[in-house]
């Protein structure tokens, strides 16, 4: 048995700059449903993603410092219809590019799974892909 068979990952927590705008976007753009709060302080929202699994989104307390993220380091989700998906951003004027950066250009991957990618509000790189089980 694996020394981590113990462990399982709970959820993955993301720093924001405008809390309201980034609980717009992952409801709206990404369509992610929002979990019980448990500091119910108005500073936190929570986002189910499945398997028990959520985004803890914390709204900044301090001055805020902009992220300096390559799209290496990301999120990614897998959608059923990536077309409607790029037609949604597309439709909310957001940018979104292949894996080379090419800006409104879907990456190919060698296994056929398209993949496109995007930043949310805080600058935090999202993947979306159709490997959609």
């Amino acid at each position: 048995m694996s020394e981590f068979a113990h462990l399982k990952v709970n959820h993955v927590a993301i720093y924001a700059k405008d809390l309201e705008k980034t609980n717009q976007f992952y409801e709206e753009i990404i369509g992610l449903p929002k979990i019980e709060d448990p500091f119910k302080d108005h500073l936190h929202t929570w986002f189910g993603i499945g398997y028990g699994l959520s985004i803890h989104v914390i709204a900044r307390e301090v001055p805020w410092k902009e992220q300096n993220i390559d799209r290496t380091n990301h999120l990614c989700f897998c959608v059923k219809d990536m077309d409607a998906f790029i037609k949604k951003l597309q439709e909310k004027n957001i940018p979104f590019g292949n894996s080379e950066g090419l800006n409104g250009k879907v990456n190919l991957r060698p296994d056929g799974i398209h993949q496109i990618f995007f930043q949310d509000p805080n600058g935090y790189w999202i993947e979306i892909n159709d490997d959609f089980i």
